[in-house]
């Protein structure tokens, strides 16, 4: 892998996929809203700063996301349901990546393999969601993993390499996650690059707008 993108790059995964990207000897481009103001709540703007971006990138990687915005915490009910903090949420987890998809066709490589990856959520499954609430979070996630899965099917057709595909870093140690961890196993955001760089490693054209997990395996819609 020779160029990479990584949007959202001062997190926590987004920083530990930089650092291992470039440990790798991979030179990474990566973008944030600290560092580089490009904030998918001011989806105007952030489409202006994309469009100034030039490949050829063997991987272009979105990290970014949020369980809360401005204070409005996942619902328990659907009682508790906000429209203005639903809207937030499709905004910064499914219209964000979807505008740097929509560069994906000029700014990925085309005569050889690529990888465009979005962070999802495995609460984002329809399938396997058994426990109800997140109503925001959940449907945000669930409507990325179906932009994802399109634009796949859009991006094979001029790329014949390509694989896009959503992803599930497992629960992970970042400030994303710190007021929900509660007993739940978590991995650090190092261990969880690696684990997505082996997951992306190891998949393939055919398995391009797929929803896999941390360990490769894939996902209900």
């Amino acid at each position: 892998m020779e160029k990479a993108l990584i949007i959202g790059a001062s997190g926590g995964i987004g920083g530990a996929l930089r650092n291992e990207l470039e440990a790798r000897g991979a030179k990474v481009i990566g973008l944030s809203r600290s560092s580089d103001d490009l904030d998918f709540m001011d989806p105007a703007a952030a489409e202006r700063k994309l469009s100034q971006l030039e490949g050829n990138f063997d991987l272009i990687f979105v990290t970014t996301g949020a369980l809360e915005i401005d204070g409005a915490a996942p619902e328990k009910t659907i009682r508790s349901l906000s429209a203005q903090a639903m809207m937030d949420q499709f905004v910064l987890n499914a219209v964000g990546p979807a505008l740097v998809l929509k560069q994906a066709g000029r700014l990925l490589t085309r005569d050889r393999r690529a990888v465009f990856g979005v962070l999802s959520a495995r609460v984002g499954s329809i399938g396997d969601n058994r426990l109800g609430g997140w109503v925001s979070y959940r449907a945000a996630k669930a409507a990325v993993n179906q932009i994802v899965h399109t634009a796949a099917i859009e991006l094979a057709r001029s790329h014949k390499q390509a694989i896009c595909v959503a992803l599930h870093p497992g629960t992970v140690k970042t400030t994303f996650t710190e007021k929900y961890l509660a007993r739940h196993p978590a991995v650090t955001p190092e261990q969880a690059a690696q684990n997505l760089l082996a997951v992306i490693d190891h998949l393939s054209a055919a398995e391009t707008g797929g929803f896999f997990d941390w360990a490769g395996k894939p996902i209900p819609w």
